[in-house]
């Protein structure tokens, strides 16, 4: 067994022990579930963990269930793993630099939910009523997690080559189709150089309100130019609302359409 392997058999036997929940079988159709995934299912509790919000716990049927953060955190650091090493070894004469461009842009959360959404992760996603209602950035922001944490499960239920499988079906393929946008997308980047070419001063992002509970805050941010207000944006972290902000301000601006 190569050092890789004994790493991954280690890791696996960490996070891998009993996990709390219904099986998957009882809530969700198997064999529909298992043709999205294009995985074959060996232990269906660590995918009643991946697909478990945390708001599902809170519900009568989810007491005691188990949310899929932990599954996320390694869902997380494998995806960043299969990804890099694609990259390295497509990518010949790509630069360090270059190379951590494209890994950013093929993992980032606009990149996730477009994969779980090719998937129609949203179809077997658990959570709490209130939270089913969420719908644009605070439904992107559960679906991206649950990417990572299915990339979890599948790694825990099958190995390094069951989630390199998994992972080359939808983030690469996505890449070498070109169904994934690869441009930079970072609006308040964008809004500082239009705002020193024409004079206007230094964007300055306030945050003027919160709401939602402690486990699902949604921010919203106001972005000034000398003192004006141009626009606002909401987001599930701050970082994600000055973005959006951003975006609108641009648009104010007519840089965007």
């Amino acid at each position: 067994m190569g050092v890789l392997r004994k790493i991954s058999a280690a890791i696996r036997g960490l996070f891998g022990g009993g996990t709390a929940g219904h099986p998957l079988s009882d809530l969700i159709p198997m064999d529909e579930f298992q043709a999205a995934l294009g995985h074959t299912i060996v232990r269906p509790e660590l995918f009643h963990e991946a697909l478990s919000h945390r708001s599902y716990s809170q519900t009568p049927a989810g007491a005691g269930s188990v949310s899929n953060e932990r599954l996320e955190f390694l869902g997380d650091a494998i995806l960043n793993l299969l990804v890099a090493e694609y990259l390295f070894n497509t990518q010949s004469r790509a630069p360090e630099g270059e190379l951590t461009k494209l890994r950013a842009r093929l993992v980032n959360g606009k990149a996730l939910v477009q994969y779980a959404k090719q998937l129609g992760l949203e179809e077997y996603l658990l959570m709490s009523p209130q939270t089913d209602q969420l719908s644009g950035r605070g439904l992107e922001t559960i679906l991206s997690d649950a990417y990572e944490a299915v990339v979890g499960a599948i790694y825990l239920d099958g190995g390094y080559e069951s989630a390199r499988a998994f992972v080359d079906r939808t983030a690469i393929a996505a890449y070498t189709s070109g169904t994934i946008g690869m441009t930079d997308e970072n609006y308040k980047s964008m809004l500082l150089e239009h705002a020193q070419a024409e004079g206007l001063g230094v964007p300055r992002y306030m945050t003027v309100g919160e709401r939602g509970p402690d486990h699902d805050r949604t921010f919203t941010v106001e972005v000034q130019l000398g003192r004006v207000p141009q626009g606002e944006g909401s987001g599930k972290n701050k970082k994600d609302a000055e973005q959006e902000a951003a975006r609108a301000a641009l648009r104010t601006l007519g840089v965007l359409g």
